[in-house]
Order: C-alpha cells, then sequence, then structure tokens
C-alpha cells in the first residue's frame, strides 16, 4: 500500500455558497493545499469515502443532519478524521462541547479570524492525518507479515506431516520384525538382549517422529507427557544407550553410580530419557577427548537425585545462569558448535519443570569441569511395578480372519507373520483394488487397510466395503503414517472403526483384534 494517495491530502470544504468556497480555494491554493468543495453533509460523506486529509465546516452546517457523526463513528480504529469546525462569535463552551461530542477529533475556530491562523490549523490538522495514514500502512504491512507466517507455518506442518509420514513407512515393517523375534522362544539370550534394545530405539524413534508434528508446542513449553510408574536405574541405562555413540566417538570414559534398591518415579519414561541423555551429550561435548564423566543417582527423602559431572571444560560464573537458554552453548569453539544449536538443556529443563523437578548447574569455572543436578519427585519406596496387562495372552487371536492391505511389501508381509504367529488367519494383499476383490470370495472378521495405496486408497476402500451389506460386521481398522487430526475425522467419516499409526504398538492392536472377536461372539455388528 502506498504511503499517502493524492485524494488523502485534500481538505473538504462544506460550501453551500459556491463564491464562500471560491474564497476558501484561493487562500488554500496560494499555500500548496488542495481543496475540494462539498455543498451537502451527505456528499462530503461519500467523499470522505474516497478519502480525504480532514474536513472543514460551519458550526451551523451540524444540525442539518447526523451523517457525518454517523461516518465518523464508522471509521476503522487506526482514524480519526480532523474535523475544523468554524464557530459563530460568542457561542457557548459548553454548548459546543454538547453539538462536536460526536465528532471526535473537532478543533474549534472563531469566526471571524485571520487566514493565518486557519491555514496553519489546516496544516496541523493534515500533519495529525499524515501520522494516522503511517499507522495504516503499518497495520497494512503488519497484517502482509502476519499472512507470511501463516502461510509458512501451514507449509511447515504439511512439510513435517509428509516427513513423519515417510518416516513411519519404514519403521512399520523394522518393529514387527522386532516382536516377531519376540515372539521366537528358541532365540537365545543375546538375540533377546539386542531385541530389546532395538526395541526401545524404535519406540523412541516413534515418539521423536510423533514430536515433528508438535515442534511449535516443544519451544512453547506446552508438551503432553505420557506418565507410567518407572524404575531410575532402568531408565538411566536405557538413556545411556542414545548417548554411548557420541561418548565413544570422544574417547570419554562414562562411569555410573546407580542405588542398590529400586528407586520408582511417576513419570514418562521417554521424555525423562531425553533429559539424561541431553545432558550426559552436553558432558560430552564440552569434555576434551578422554575424558571422565560420572552418572550417579540416588533417593534423598522423597525426590530421586541424578547428577551428572565431568572434567571438562567448566562454565563461567557469567553463562551459568543462562546456560539453559535457548540457542546458548558453552564456548565458542568451531568444533563444539557442531555439537547442535543450544536446545538440549533447554528442552532438559523445560521436561523437568514439567514433571515437577527441578535443574541446576554448578562449576568452579574454566577448566574446572561441571556438575549437573536433576532432582524428580519420587514415589514411595515400597512400590513395585504392575505387571504388564494382558502379559502372556498375546498369542491368542486364534479363529480371527483378518486382511491385511498395505501396498509396501515389507509392511504388509511382516504385520501378515506376526498377526499369523500370534494365531490369526491372514489374507495378505498389495492395495485398495486387490482388497476389495478379495472380500468379494470371503467375509472376514476385521479389515488392517492402509490409506496411501496407489490404485484405491484405504478411505475408498473403507466406503465401498460399509456400503456392501454382507460386509456390515466386519472391523476396519486403519494403519497409516497419517496422523494429523484431520486424518483420524476422515478415516472416521470414511466408516474405519479405529485410526492406528505406524508402526503400530502390538498390544493396542492385540487388543482392538480381541474385541472384533467378542463383539463376533455375542453377535454384536461393528
Amino acid at each position: 500500500m502506498s504511503a499517502t494517495l493524492p485524494s488523502d491530502t485534500r481538505v473538504l470544504v462544506l460550501a453551500p455558497i459556491g463564491k464562500d468556497f471560491q474564497l476558501v480555494e484561493s487562500v488554500f491554493r496560494r499555500h500548496g493545499i488542495a481543496a475540494m468543495a462539498c455543498s451537502t453533509l451527505s456528499q462530503l460523506c461519500r467523499e470522505l469515502d474516497a478519502g480525504a486529509g480532514a474536513a472543514l465546516l460551519v458550526e451551523e452546517a451540524l444540525a442539518a443532519d447526523d451523517s457525518l457523526a454517523r461516518w465518523v463513528a464508522a471509521q476503522p480504529p487506526w482514524s480519526d478524521l480532523p474535523i475544523l469546525l468554524l464557530t459563530r462569535p460568542g457561542a457557548d463552551p459548553s454548548d459546543l462541547a454538547r453539538t462536536t461530542q460526536p465528532y471526535g477529533n473537532v478543533t474549534i475556530l472563531e469566526r471571524p479570524m485571520r487566514v493565518a491562523a486557519l491555514v496553519s490549523a489546516v496544516r496541523s490538522a493534515l500533519r495529525a492525518r499524515s501520522r494516522q495514514y503511517q499507522t495504516r500502512q503499518h497495520l497494512a504491512q503488519r497484517a502482509e507479515a502476519e499472512a507470511k507466517l501463516r502461510a509458512d507455518d501451514r507449509r511447515k506442518d504439511e512439510f513435517l506431516a509428509i516427513l513423519a509420514h515417510e518416516l513411519r513407512n519404514p519403521l512399520a515393517p523394522i518393529s514387527n520384525g522386532l516382536q516377531l523375534l519376540r515372539l521366537d522362544r528358541n532365540a537365545d539370550a543375546q538375540t533377546a538382549r539386542l531385541g530389546e534394545m532395538m526395541e526401545r530405539q524404535v519406540a523412541n524413534l516413534k515418539r521423536l517422529v510423533d514430536e515433528l508434528l508438535e515442534v511449535s508446542r516443544v519451544t512453547r513449553g506446552v508438551v503432553d507427557l505420557r506418565c507410567e510408574q518407572v524404575e531410575l536405574s532402568a531408565l538411566i541405562r536405557a538413556a545411556t544407550e542414545a548417548s554411548q555413540p557420541l561418548l565413544n566417538a570422544r574417547g570419554h570414559r562414562l562411569e555410573l553410580d546407580l542405588p542398590a534398591e529400586p528407586v520408582y518415579l511417576h513419570a514418562d519414561p521417554v521424555r525423562l530419557g531425553q533429559v539424561v541423555a541431553n545432558v550426559l551429550n552436553n558432558a560430552a561435548k564440552y569434555t576434551e577427548p578422554g575424558g571422565h564423566i560420572r552418572l550417579s543417582a540416588s533417593r534423598k527423602g522423597g525426590h530421586a537425585e541424578i547428577e551428572v559431572a565431568d572434567n571438562g571444560i567448566g562454565i563461567p560464573p557469567e553463562d551459568q545462569q543462562r546456560i539453559f537458554d535457548l540457542f546458548v552453548r558453552a564456548g565458542s569453539s568451531h568444533e563444539r558448535a557442531q555439537g547442535g544449536l543450544g536446545i538440549g538443556l533447554t528442552l532438559a529443563k523445560q521436561l523437568v519443570n514439567l514433571h515437577n523437578g527441578s535443574i541446576e548447574v554448578h562449576s568452579e569455572g574454566h577448566g574446572r569441569g561441571s556438575r549437573f543436578t536433576v532432582r524428580l519427585p519420587a514415589l514411595p519406596g515400597a512400590v513395585r511395578p504392575a505387571a504388564p496387562s494382558g502379559e502372556g495372552e498375546q498369542d491368542d487371536l486364534a479363529d480371527l480372519s483378518v486382511l491385511v492391505a498395505d501396498d509396501n511389501a515389507d509392511a504388509a508381509g511382516s504385520l501378515g507373520l506376526l498377526l499369523r504367529e500370534l494365531g490369526a488367519t491372514v489374507t495378505v494383499v498389495d492395495g485398495g483394488l486387490s482388497a476389495l476383490a478379495a472380500l468379494d470370495t470371503a467375509c472376514m472378521d476385521a479389515a488392517i487397510i492402509d490409506l496411501g495405496m496407489p490404485d484405491l486408497d484405504g478411505l475408498e476402500v473403507a466406503r465401498r466395503i460399509r456400503g456392501q451389506a454382507h460386509l456390515k460386521g466386519m472391523a476396519l481398522i486403519a494403519l497409516t503414517g497419517w496422523g494429523q487430526a484431520k486424518d483420524m475425522e476422515a478415516t472416521s467419516e470414511a466408516g474405519f472403526d479405529r485410526h492406528l499409526i505406524k508402526p503400530p504398538d502390538l498390544a493396542t492392536l492385540v487388543r482392538h483384534l480381541r474385541q472384533v472377536r467378542q463383539r463376533r461372539e455375542q453377535g454384536v455388528l461393528s
């Protein structure tokens, strides 16, 4: 938007008698002021819509009608039209106050008046109006910034949704394969341990992929916790696995000092794992190669305490108050700057705060190492972990017939193998049309359908299934990498009973399938 349009600088003069305007216009023209005559208030208001710097009229004109008052009341927030009102000599100030109150920005000029005074008053009004136009321009520009930011934010969300989908797809067959290894009763102890480690890391990666869609929430500190009963030593051991590659690469020696007795917390294990890993990574990056890092944990009264101490470069006293601020890094060497953006400790502090805990740092200064201490509320010592629900029942999907439809051969095949291992009868197909063809020849208890199949997407498959009377009782489960709210609304509208995100949690999937069998046995249709 341009700064000032020509029509925005003119003075509108209410001059019912033309010769009055001719006199005023000649005075204004000599002083470089553009003016336009209006014969009625209604005409003046129409011209105001086209733009004006000020309005000049006599007191008596206000009694004609209230159109100018209505125009003033409807001004946009940035506008405060200057009105110059020529009054009769000796007019009552209280009467003028009542008369001019609906008109807002009114300057009273008593007649007769000197030409110089009139010109000065008009110029002052035009300068004030010019500042209003600057405000208008600023507001318009800000609206265009805001619009661009909203557009950029939408594009960011779309990109993150696509990225999350693409990452979830390869995670699904990996997760399915690890579940199959878990069910292998002939696996040796080492294979079982490796499988458990890989399962934990796949779960962590899946959680991080989920967080791609919550970036803005994380940066604002608005994070949903999935709390459960957690044993402190087990959590720390799992968290150190994530930091071990960095520790090994820098040749550090990690010493663990964990409590002899179990210490239990009500916490989100993945989030607290991030806290421990972030603090460990920070110690590894700011300790010279071959350093010593000690991670200890203990129970102190009603709190669990985790301490990470290193013999690294240390933190100057003036930096210790801001080390948890976003994008702050200790030191400035190029080598250490490659270690991250300086958000690890910020996130650690946010996550600890969400757990009603605290984190603090202490260092004696440059070259004297650092010590980070995390304190968290602990559960009573007598608490013991509850047994996982459904333990020992995962192989009970006998007598269930399931259709798996997914164009990703690895995902479909591994899920089919897993469900067969659990006792189900499974048909695996590679597309939407194949799924409909399979259902033409056999009725099944449930169908697990991917959404993004190229020949016929999962939403249309579900709609066609729901349109066939003989398939009315079949349960439909969407299994997809798309996990936004709009995706879940779309699957619900298409007729799906459940929306699961890849890779699926096995216990959740099995629970849904057991419910399908239970409804079938009770004669209840989906």
